[in-house]
């Protein structure tokens, strides 16, 4: 229960469903490094074959999370198209030079006037 913030009985259970699967995503992005690190060091090409194998299963375990989740969190999915599969740099493409409030915004206008 370590992974609530929040009173587990409070929570209702889409909530819970959420931080299910955000923890999931995590532990796979993490078995994800484990395996990297150890096909980094092995010497085996045989085993560094069989790590390969294992951590690409895990990467597909994350897309899966991942896709749940982009499916539940409305906001995530936003920002998931906005930023992913892009060209050029990864960031200064959110219309980060908007003078007017803009929908991902908090509708408050340019603060810089």
């Amino acid at each position: 229960m370590d992974q609530y913030h929040e009173p587990y009985q409070e929570l209702d259970e889409e909530t819970r469903d959420i931080t299910r699967a955000i923890k999931s995503l995590t532990e796979e992005f993490e078995a994800v490094d484990w395996y990297n690190q150890r096909m980094a060091v092995t010497k085996d090409k045989e085993l560094y074959e069989i790590l390969k194998h294992n951590r690409d299963e895990e990467l597909e375990h994350a897309a899966m999370a991942l896709e749940w989740l982009r499916r539940k969190l409305p906001v995530l999915d936003e920002e998931l198209r906005d930023n992913l599969f892009k060209e050029g740099p990864i960031t200064g493409h959110h219309g980060d030079g908007d003078t007017e409030a803009s929908p991902k915004s908090l509708n408050i206008g340019n603060l810089k006037k």
